[in-house]
């Protein structure tokens, strides 16, 4: 990150803010999605996070944790999102417009698994898992990012990990009772707690 367009932008350069905006855009917008599990939600939280960044930016005493700072702001806003909605979010599998080939059935059922482990989570243990498994930042990192201890840290991710953990062998037991898929017509069922 380039601590002098950080410094301009902090003094109202445009310019330097929008530099700024095309290195970490992206990835606020890939870690907005992670978390919120929809796209528009999650392009609608990163503009969010933007415009906060750009008010408060004149406030950021150590401009080389602009990244950092900017990741906090938008766990901050996915966080009261998810409690606006007061829902648990969608699911990562949309509507099926690409027909799929029969090599990557598999991984789809991988990935619809981890799915439904992954909503059985809240936001803040979702939070932990993005930051700390898809940046592949350490705690301390995830910590800093969060606001939180380090400690807070370990203990969502603790949990978080053990409820991921608990929905995919719960459903390896819904697919063991039930038998394999003999069929892509047979329903999966699933065990809820």
């Amino acid at each position: 990150m380039d601590t002098s367009l950080v410094i301009r932008a902090q003094h109202g350069d445009r310019g330097a803010f929008g530099a700024l905006v095309e290195q970490v855009g992206g990835r606020l917008h890939a870690i907005a999605y992670s978390i919120l599990r929809d796209r528009e939600l999650a392009k609608d939280v990163t503009q969010q996070t933007l415009l906060d960044a750009w008010r408060e930016l004149p406030a950021l005493r150590e401009p080389e944790r602009f990244e950092a700072w900017t990741c906090r702001i938008l766990v901050r806003r996915c966080r009261r999102e998810a409690h606006r909605l007061g829902r648990w979010l969608p699911s990562l599998i949309g509507p099926a417009d690409e027909p799929v080939a029969p090599d990557e059935f598999a991984v789809l059922v991988d990935r619809d698994q981890l799915e439904r482990g992954f909503r059985r989570l809240n936001v803040d243990q979702r939070a932990v898992l993005v930051l700390g498994y898809y940046l592949d930042l350490p705690l301390a990192q995830v910590a800093d990012v969060l606001g939180v201890p380090l400690g807070t840290v370990s203990s969502r991710l603790h949990r978080a990990l053990g409820i991921m953990r608990a929905a995919l062998e719960a459903d390896l037991r819904s697919t063991t009772v039930t038998g394999p898929l003999s069929s892509a017509s047979q329903p999966r069922q699933e065990v809820t707690r």
